[in-house]
């Protein structure tokens, strides 16, 4: 996936969730979430293969 492709999916979201009728704030906060979980995702995975801080902090 390169840039562009990950800019216009997040503007996808951010226009479903205006849509949906949530304020600005609301929704970069969500979409932040979003991303947070997507980054820690893809560094448990190769090559970095480093521990998930989403399972520790939930064990």
């Amino acid at each position: 996936m390169n840039t562009s492709t990950l800019v216009q999916k997040l503007w996808n979201y951010c226009n479903v969730l205006r849509d949906d009728g949530m304020s600005f704030g609301d929704y970069v906060e969500q979409l932040t979430y979003l991303l947070f979980l997507k980054m820690a995702d893809e560094r448990s995975r190769p090559p970095y293969h480093q521990p998930s801080p989403i399972s520790a902090a939930y064990a």
